[in-house]
């Protein structure tokens, strides 16, 4: 059996989008739809492996529409977000989880051969613990990992969602080979709000490759260069999954390409997403198309 190119491991969930324009609608949301659903265009094989309650596999349908591999964990409940845009500015706005899928666990992570990635993309920091993520480094996976998973902190009783510093985030990001921050993920861990500046700290922590996005591009710092590539979308309707998309459709293009190209390429995926909301729904043809 061929191995999986990558396998996304992550809370799929019901979220409430509340934007700015007075629009409320109801979606998929959660890291592992979203990059995994920017990852799967020329012909790799892509995973999934979440958690949720019988009642709500049909938000499986769109990946599996896609090719993409789902496995399920169960669990006697489903994550459940709500989001609240208070302002224009898509990087302003208050999360939180009113439903609770739970933490993975490890043992339950097997293949019969190993995927040439493993990435970690969690909602909140009620899925992964950095002793999971120890555990199957130990076991010879390669990883990449979300920072949004241990900065969002989850209040037990309110169900708001914080944003803190990771008392153990060199341990993290000294275990991956690829790490993707917003830029509020950013300056709460380097204390810079700077992206050049945040993602040469972050490299000094052990990072291989890392990836900051911002309302206008994305940056990555690898080997002590600097790449960056704006955005060309025409609108914010699709804001939900930016982050998400953009090193979904990084780390597939990375497999094979040069971090120029695949920075290039991710950033015409996630401004065409960017445009409505949901997932990336087009085709490499289109993303080629941005890309000239």
């Amino acid at each position: 059996m061929n191995p999986y190119d990558i396998v996304f491991i992550g809370h799929i969930s019901v979220d409430e989008i509340r934007r700015f324009n007075g629009r409320t609608s109801v979606e998929t949301g959660g890291a592992a739809f979203y990059s995994s659903m920017a990852a799967c265009m020329g012909g790799l094989r892509i995973a999934v492996i979440t958690r949720m309650t019988g009642d709500h596999h049909y938000l499986f349908d769109p990946l599996k529409a896609r090719g993409i591999d789902v496995y399920v964990q169960p669990s006697p409940k489903t994550s459940h977000l709500r989001v609240v845009y208070g302002s224009q500015n898509p990087d302003e706005r208050e999360i939180f989880q009113t439903e609770n899928a739970g933490f993975f666990e490890h043992d339950e992570i097997t293949f019969p051969v190993k995927p040439r990635l493993i990435h970690l993309g969690a909602l909140t920091d009620r899925e992964f613990s950095v002793e999971f993520m120890t555990l199957l480094k130990a076991r010879g996976f390669e990883l990449s990992v979300d920072m949004q998973g241990f900065v969002r902190q989850v209040d037990a009783e309110s169900g708001v969602i914080h944003f803190r510093d990771v008392p153990r985030k060199k341990e993290i990001i000294a275990m991956a080979k690829a790490v993707k921050l917003d830029v509020v993920e950013a300056e709460l861990l380097t204390g810079t709000a700077d992206l050049s500046h945040a993602a040469r700290i972050v490299e000094e922590w052990g990072s291989p490759e890392t990836m900051v996005t911002r309302a206008d591009g994305v940056l990555v710092r690898a080997e002590g260069r600097e790449y960056f590539e704006p955005f060309t979308n025409r609108s914010n309707e699709g804001r939900t999954g930016r982050g998400d998309t953009t090193f979904g459709a990084y780390l597939a293009r990375r497999l094979d390409h040069s971090i120029e190209e695949s920075l290039r390429f991710a950033a015409a995926v996630v401004s065409i997403k960017m445009e409505s909301p949901g997932p990336f729904k087009g085709s490499m043809e289109e993303v080629l198309s941005r890309m000239r």
